[in-house]
């Protein structure tokens, strides 16, 4: 034999060998390429869907926070606007209570000086009467001087006079 003889002969172990390898690969392909790439492309499927299903999930996630957030600004703008007509109405019962106080102060202020001026007319009728009863006084004092007739009238009317003249009542 030569040394320098060809690295692939061609013989039937080579034959025989490609065509072991050739039936071998139909076979595997026959029964384990079909299964494996079902396998696989199943595995993918549910992957995807799981992919979907997480997103429809997020998606209604982002709905249902969407509307937890707008029912959140709803109740807050409800709050404050309860808390303005609080506000308000707690202003006008102010208002009220202070108008209620001023009227009745008024009240209070007006019915004191109906009685000062009450007690005033009093203290002039009182004082007239006592000076009518100082002009009875003095008209018996003269009577008993037996003055005339004529200037103890005079004399009885200028004092009943000063006693309701204004420089009385003050």
């Amino acid at each position: 034999m030569d040394i320098y003889t060809g690295l692939i002969e061609f013989n039937w172990t080579l034959i025989f060998m490609w065509l072991t390898i050739l039936v071998l690969y139909f076979v595997m392909k026959h029964f384990f390429f079909e299964k494996i790439h079902n396998f696989m492309q199943e595995r993918s499927n549910r992957i995807k869907r799981s992919f979907d299903e997480a997103e429809e999930l997020n998606l209604k996630a982002e709905e249902t926070l969407s509307t937890y957030n707008k029912k959140i600004e709803d109740i807050e703008a409800e709050g404050r606007e309860i808390i303005k007509k609080a506000k308000l109405q707690a202003d006008i019962q102010a208002k009220n209570i202070i108008r209620e106080a001023n009227e009745r102060a008024s009240e209070i202020i007006k019915q004191a000086e109906m009685d000062i001026e009450k007690e005033k007319l009093q203290a002039i009728s009182e004082m007239r009467s006592q000076i009518a009863s100082l002009a009875v006084l003095a008209a018996e004092k003269l009577l008993e001087q037996q003055l005339e007739t004529y200037g103890q009238d005079e004399l009885i009317d200028r004092i009943i006079k000063e006693a309701g003249s204004s420089a009385w009542r003050n």
